[in-house]
């Protein structure tokens, strides 16, 4: 097996080399205007935060938000959960390559913690489910930007039950030493003022702990890991908080068709 996983959205999704990587992130951050940056949220040291996974050029400022804040974080290991867009599977897999492809340089993989928790979650692997995955590849550059010094585990999953899904993450967040981060994009394709509609019930969901409201129209497409994140979340007396929210039309300026993005940080 190739020990290393090549990155199969670079110079698509993100750009392909190191040098443009930054200026993005150095461009997202001076975005983020002084009234956002003064709030509380941004001093806290997050547990969690769920980000979008589109091409940085629609999606990226939103991730950034949360990840400026993640940023806080002295996190030793990043685990880093999205949807399976490509390949149809049952359960949720762990990726044991070794290290990441990243234009800034190889990410480390925690393989041997890896190798624990699927042990006690009989997480398997798929490689397949890995190979050309988006929804978790592009967290990989603002992961080694953000927390340079951190190891990833990346887990995706298919057709898996969010309660399941709590379980693994509930333990992921009881160990000081990891944050979880959760790719989902939110409604896909609709008109502007619809999207909103749609959105505004995983955003509720959201920022209240509370998985009924996810069920009544939210359509991320990470909602699975969305539903996860927030039983063990609640579960563990921890808070969220939504820190930005806009659509593709923000940047296209199509309001036609619309995808909807959000960033939310859990403490």
């Amino acid at each position: 097996m190739e020990h290393r996983r090549k990155a199969a959205v670079r110079g698509q999704f993100y750009p392909d080399n190191c040098t443009k990587l930054k200026i993005y992130f150095r461009k997202f951050t001076a975005m983020i205007v002084p009234k956002t940056r003064a709030k509380p949220v941004f001093k806290v040291s997050p547990r969690a935060i769920i980000v979008p996974h589109a091409g940085y050029i629609y999606s990226g400022f939103t991730a950034n938000t949360a990840y400026t804040i993640l940023a806080n974080s002295a996190a030793k290991r990043v685990i880093v959960i999205g949807p399976s867009h490509h390949y149809y599977f049952k359960g949720i897999s762990g990726s044991y390559f070794e290290s990441y492809e990243s234009p800034c340089g190889d990410i480390p993989i925690d393989t041997a913690y890896l190798i624990d928790l699927a042990k006690k979650f009989k997480i398997k692997f798929v490689p397949e489910a890995h190979q050309k995955e988006h929804s978790t590849e592009v967290q990989m550059p603002f992961v080694q930007h953000y927390l340079p010094r951190a190891e990833v585990v990346e887990l995706i999953y298919g057709d898996f039950s969010s309660k399941s899904l709590a379980q693994i993450i509930r333990t992921l967040l009881r160990d000081p030493d990891n944050v979880v981060v959760i790719s989902t994009d939110l409604s896909h394709y609709y008109d502007k003022e619809k999207a909103y509609t749609l959105d505004r019930n995983c955003m509720k969901g959201i920022a209240s702990l509370n998985v009924k409201k996810l069920e009544q129209g939210c359509e991320a497409c990470g909602i699975t890991g969305i539903k996860g994140v927030i039983r063990a979340a609640k579960s563990l007396g921890l808070r969220s908080e939504l820190v930005d929210y806009r659509t593709s039309a923000d940047y296209s300026g199509d309001d036609s068709k619309v995808v909807g993005y959000t960033s939310a940080v859990i403490y």
